[in-house]
């Protein structure tokens, strides 16, 4: 582990934290902007960024659009029982925590050392209903108990990679075992042109749960560049107006895609099986410059 003294626009920032953690190289970048707020990267790649004076606010553009998620999940304030896998600095469990009081969580994050190095430099909420587990996500979702959560988010990545097995129906008939009749699943998916694999998981899903909604960048729909698109799936209707005009009004619009129109933007992609599944693509380096 190392520390080095970072230096912006003239002013002495907080000291950065460097350390090997099992998926690589992590560094706790100080946000020059906020006095107690940092980004975590994960060998280059940008994973997370968190504000503690304030961890309702979202910086990055995925992050923010399943932060829309969390809000329309239930009525404002409605405690839930909610699961992520992947943890990252905790950005998106900490949001619910402030922004829903009461809420039962778990986190679900293989990497035991990133954990550690969170958990020392971004301390939760010693009130916060947070259990974090360091296992696999998969294995990690299979302790959770028949129709507790309200709430599934997937969001992880090993290299800037979705594994494989997280990608299948096989890993989404369990995410649907763990489930509340009603509940949600969001998924932070990375894909660039040709978009096979982001359409493979739209059908993927599709073949698990009657309503989907896809948010991302009309760029990356549109197969001009890589970057992040939000998965959301339910047994019951999605509250798609609302995530519309949320997604359309961010600093970073995004446009949100449902019903024939997402259909017909899978262009008959099959649905993925433990047998066929594989990892989502590696990003450009370009994406990180």
């Amino acid at each position: 582990m190392g520390k080095y003294r970072n230096t912006r626009r003239g002013q002495a920032a907080a000291d950065a934290v460097v350390e090997t953690v099992d998926g690589g190289l992590a560094q706790l970048i100080p946000d020059r902007d906020r006095a107690r707020a940092w980004t975590l990267l994960i060998d280059g790649a940008p994973q997370s960024h968190v504000d503690l004076d304030d961890p309702a606010f979202l910086s990055f553009e995925y992050q923010r659009r399943l932060g829309h998620v969390i809000d329309l999940a239930a009525p404002p304030g409605k405690p839930l029982h909610a699961v992520h896998l992947g943890g990252g600095a905790f950005t998106l469990a900490r949001y619910l925590a402030a922004t829903r009081p009461r809420s039962t969580q778990q986190i679900v994050e293989r990497d035991a050392l990133l954990v550690q190095l969170v958990r020392r430099e971004l301390p939760l909420d010693a009130g916060a209903r947070i259990r974090v587990r360091s296992v696999d996500a998969r294995d990690g979702l299979g302790k959770v108990p028949d129709g507790w959560a309200d709430l599934v988010i997937a969001d992880v990545f090993s290299g800037a990679r979705t594994p494989a097995h997280l990608t299948s129906t096989e890993f989404l008939d369990d995410v649907r075992r763990a489930l509340a009749p009603g509940g949600l699943y969001a998924a932070n998916l990375a894909d660039g042109p040709p978009l096979a694999h982001l359409r493979g998981q739209i059908a993927t899903v599709a073949a698990r749960f009657p309503e989907l909604a896809l948010i991302a960048d009309p760029a990356v729909l549109r197969g001009k560049r890589f970057g992040n698109a939000v998965l959301v799936a339910s047994d019951r209707p999605l509250p798609v107006a609302e995530l519309t005009r949320r997604a359309a009004s961010d600093p970073h619009p995004a446009r949100l895609e449902h019903g024939k129109a997402l259909t017909d933007f899978t262009g008959g992609a099959a649905p993925v099986t433990d047998e066929a599944a594989v990892a989502s693509p590696a990003p450009p380096p370009s994406v990180f410059r």
